[in-house]
């Protein structure tokens, strides 16, 4: 018997814009733009960009106020209702929910799993909570042991074991450097190209 699908989808990079570099370009922040198609450890990633935010007094207000301003990637919204009418979809993401549930809004409230964020009582951001270690890759091994065929889809470092522990693992416009580095996954680079490679997983078209 074969075995019902659950697509698995990175959230920054596949469906919306990355949201910390719309953060740099409102702010003028530059360091802000380094994301995990840049740094692989994201427990480094996310200190060094509390640091800068704590130096720079900016607050989760902030952000959030940036966020308001974003919409999803262009097609997103229409590949994102292509495929949950052929499989369950859920959105796999290392951001954190008071960042994430505005864009949510915006695609129709796909289910998401991701992180927390920690404030004080100014707003300010002092630290993140991971649901768990490694949650994505995590995440996809749990769903097989429901007996889901499991194809996902990201583009940066912190995809790449959700894509290894897949059924099938696909990239989207990922840098060339993670292109080099992660040979074994088919590259797609448009939602047509995606949609494709969903249909080769499996997906029916």
């Amino acid at each position: 018997m074969s075995r019902p699908i659950i697509a698995c989808l990175d959230l920054e990079g596949v469906l919306v814009p990355e949201i910390w570099i719309n953060v740099a370009e409102r702010t003028g922040i530059t360091e802000l733009r380094r994301t995990t198609r840049d740094e692989p450890d994201y427990d480094k990633l996310m200190k060094w960009r509390i640091g800068i935010l704590d130096r720079h007094k900016l607050k989760l207000a902030d952000i959030q106020a940036v966020i308001g301003t974003m919409k999803p990637l262009e097609g997103a919204r229409e590949f994102l209702g292509w495929l949950q009418e052929r499989c369950q979809v859920i959105v796999l993401s290392d951001t954190f929910y008071q960042f994430a549930l505005p864009l949510m809004k915006q695609l129709g409230y796909p289910t998401l799993f991701c992180n927390s964020l920690e404030m004080d009582g100014s707003g300010k951001i002092v630290n993140y909570h991971m649901r768990q270690p490694d949650q994505k890759r995590q995440s996809v091994k749990a769903l097989k042991t429901l007996r889901f065929r499991i194809v996902a889809a990201g583009d940066s470092y912190n995809d790449t074991p959700m894509l290894a522990e897949a059924d099938a693992g696909i990239l989207f416009c990922p840098p060339d450097n993670i292109v080099k580095e992660f040979p074994q996954f088919p590259v797609t680079r448009t939602y047509e190209e995606l949609k494709q490679a969903f249909i080769k997983a499996g997906v029916k078209a």
